[in-house]
């Protein structure tokens, strides 16, 4: 991880830590803590270089589908109006397809999946909430930041066969900003509805070799998501 990126993360536990211990104390009527869980819709819009080195033809390049995925988040209300929301997701399989070319010489590419791997994105977001309490719904608006760690890299065998052989993977983590806009609708007691839309900034900086063959790439995913979740108040 780059020394930025120790130092955002830094900063952000060190502004969680503060708020939450300055959070004045909310009334007994309305908890102060949420735990909320639901379906994460993941959906990529990919802008990635062509990759380079050795034997790579012009235009090829990657791909990556959309996942559905576990939808997990702590909230912690500062005051009637502020949150602090720790987002996570079980991490899901990610699927990356090649674009470009219809082959690497014999061998199919555009459209084919030719790795795999797994990411852990904890987001922190810091969020107004409109109306007051007693409101049945409440619409928000959050920023914050995102870190992304990729792991269990694998290339397919379409990918070796691609790549001209057995293929180790690399993806470095990711540190950027996250935004939020939704909903939340009381159901009854200490229960509630959520309904968000959200949107990060994700890159990293690929590198895949083969038999000492070196092949790079940066890429920025641009996740976009869909979380519907159900909360409980405590």
């Amino acid at each position: 991880m780059t020394t930025f990126s120790v130092r955002t993360l830094f900063a952000v536990v060190v502004a969680t830590a503060s708020l939450y211990g300055a959070a004045p104390a909310l009334a007994d009527d309305f908890p102060s803590n949420s735990a909320r869980a639901g379906l994460y819709s993941v959906f990529f819009h990919v802008k990635a270089d062509d990759l380079t080195g050795p034997y790579v033809p012009h235009g090829a390049n990657i791909d990556a589908n959309n996942v559905e995925t576990l939808y997990l988040a702590y909230v912690r209300s500062l005051s009637p109006n502020f949150d602090v929301e720790l987002t996570l997701g079980y991490p899901p399989l990610q699927k990356t397809v090649g674009k470009g070319p219809a082959t690497l010489g014999s061998v199919p590419y555009n459209g084919q999946v030719i790795a795999t791997a797994r990411w852990l994105a904890p987001t922190v977001l810091f969020e107004y909430v409109f109306f007051d309490q007693n409101s049945k719904w409440r619409p928000y608006i959050g920023v914050g930041v995102n870190y992304t760690n990729f792991y269990d890299r694998n290339s397919t065998a379409q990918g070796n066969a691609a790549s001209g052989g057995p293929t180790k993977l690399s993806l470095t983590a990711s540190v950027g900003p996250a935004g939020t806009v939704g909903v939340g609708y009381h159901i009854a007691n200490n229960w509630h509805m959520y309904a968000s839309y959200s949107i990060s900034k994700v890159s990293t900086d690929l590198t895949a070799e083969t038999a000492g063959v070196i092949r790079t790439s940066h890429i920025n995913f641009g996740p976009q998501a869909l979380v519907v979740s159900l909360g409980y108040s405590f």
